[in-house]
């Protein structure tokens, strides 16, 4: 296990990185330099697993479900001695793409938004005391979040979910104006992974250094952000 770091390192807490751009984004942060803290639901091994045996002083495992109020709180206690300079949610769903709001299963429904909404924010709440005053916290949204860039319609219900999402880090935000803390709301684009699919223009190794250079670069910039890969503004 990591021992308590100091100031000078420079640390992140990735949560959902078992897989995908948050498994990428461990291995992409540890590559720089940082020490990383990576969060996996209970279960099997994962490949997050493997990367920490490969860097073993870099990367360490933890367990959390962002649906689960009680793990997080578990996680906080558990790492209520570190101070993070980042915390970064990458936890996320998706449903079937075809699924028409007005139609879709109440349940169904609730988990999208569970696990892609409140989830994040039930993380955020409970352990950003956890990160640097000055540090930046920061969530996985998606370029279908905007409204404004809702021209075609389709994946209503994971739209609905990450522009609940958008509006609540927005709301975040608003309660703590003022404070020097980064808050960035990052829109990856289409990414083939297994949320992504095959068909995503995008792969992860152009993509995961991309991401992290946003947020290396909102490093140091007060109040909320709402970024693509490029570091562009995404409209609401």
């Amino acid at each position: 296990m990591l021992q308590p770091l100091s100031r000078t390192h420079r640390t992140i807490l990735l949560i959902g990185a078992s897989r995908g751009l948050g498994l990428g984004m461990a291995e992409e942060f540890a590559r720089r330099g940082w020490h990383v803290v990576g969060t996996v639901r209970e279960g099997p091994r994962t490949a997050l697993h493997d990367l920490a045996d490969r860097h073993p002083n870099r990367i360490m495992v933890e367990t959390v479900d962002i649906t689960r109020p009680d793990q997080i709180v578990s996680l906080r206690e558990r790492l209520s001695d570190r101070q993070f300079d980042m915390l970064f949610i990458n936890a996320g769903t998706t449903n079937l793409q075809q699924e028409i709001a007005g139609e879709i299963a109440i349940d169904e429904y609730a988990r999208v938004m569970d696990t892609n909404a409140l989830g994040p924010m039930r993380v955020i709440e409970r352990l950003q005391h956890l990160v640097r005053a000055d540090g930046l916290i920061g969530v996985m949204s998606s370029g279908q979040g905007s409204i404004t860039n809702n021209t075609n319609g389709l994946r209503e219900v994971y739209r609905s979910s990450k522009a609940a999402l958008n509006q609540l880090v927005r709301s975040y935000s608003a309660r703590h104006a003022g404070q020097p803390r980064a808050l960035v709301l990052l829109a990856p684009g289409w990414i083939r992974t297994e949320l992504g699919g095959p068909d995503a223009p995008y792969g992860l190794e152009e993509s995961v250094p991309l991401l992290v250079d946003v947020l290396l670069g909102q490093q140091g910039k007060p109040g909320l952000a709402y970024l693509d890969r490029q570091g562009n503004t995404v409209p609401w």
